[in-house]
């Protein structure tokens, strides 16, 4: 479970208690530029690295099921779980919302607080730095090589990530897929939750079950 770029793991957590009660478990992170990694650890665009790692980890767990592991991410995380699916192919299934297509496409009309942090948490020196590294946050070659089920969500009254972006995401992915716009959802549709957590936790939980009764039906 990836936050965005100004949260952090504990905010993120928030989104757990409906796929706890679904019977899965949860793992929010602060990954690179985020939350306590934030000031060892820059902005990275190639997020599979990072994904890879921690299935590493949670396949050497014996109380987890390496075998069913799904990405969640909101915000910018909904940019780094999508990123992460195109190339790390252990991801079974991909839950984004609010998440960028091209992050830096539209650097001029980002507010200054949001270039800077951007900026701080890519440990960027100066904002044409920063918006180099920000050209390293895209899907655009890549969101075609996501095969694994994807629930793609955007809020149709949000300020900072615009819906088309899920609508560009959408049209590159090569495997299943859910659009849901929520017409009177901000961004992360944090003024429609219930429109949003419960939807996405039955999802998930189907799609990582209908692995395991695969595995049932193959014994």
């Amino acid at each position: 479970m990836v936050p965005g770029l100004e949260a952090t793991k504990e905010e993120i957590f928030g989104y757990t208690p409906a796929l706890l009660a679904r019977g899965m478990a949860t793992l929010p992170i602060d990954g690179p530029g985020q939350g306590e990694a934030e000031y060892d650890l820059p902005i990275r665009g190639d997020y599979e690295v990072v994904a890879a790692a921690i299935i590493d980890w949670i396949e050497s767990r014996a109380d987890l099921d390496g075998n069913r592991v799904g990405m969640f991410g909101v915000s910018l995380g909904g940019y780094h779980a999508p990123r992460a699916a195109s190339f790390e192919k252990r991801i079974k299934a991909c839950v984004a919302i609010s998440g960028a297509y091209d992050w830096a496409e539209n650097w001029d009309k980002k507010s200054d607080l949001n270039r800077e942090v951007f900026r701080i948490r890519s440990h960027a020196k100066t904002l044409e730095e920063a918006h180099a590294n920000g050209k390293t946050l895209t899907l655009r070659e890549c969101a075609k090589n996501i095969t694994c089920p994807i629930y793609i969500i955007a809020g149709g009254l949000d300020r900072i990530t615009a819906v088309e972006a899920a609508n560009q995401l959408a049209a590159d992915v090569s495997g299943p897929k859910i659009v849901s716009i929520v017409e009177d959802g901000n961004h992360v549709c944090h003024n429609r939750p219930y429109k949003v957590r419960p939807q996405t936790a039955d999802w998930l939980a189907e799609q990582l079950g209908r692995i395991a009764f695969g595995a049932l039906k193959r014994r």
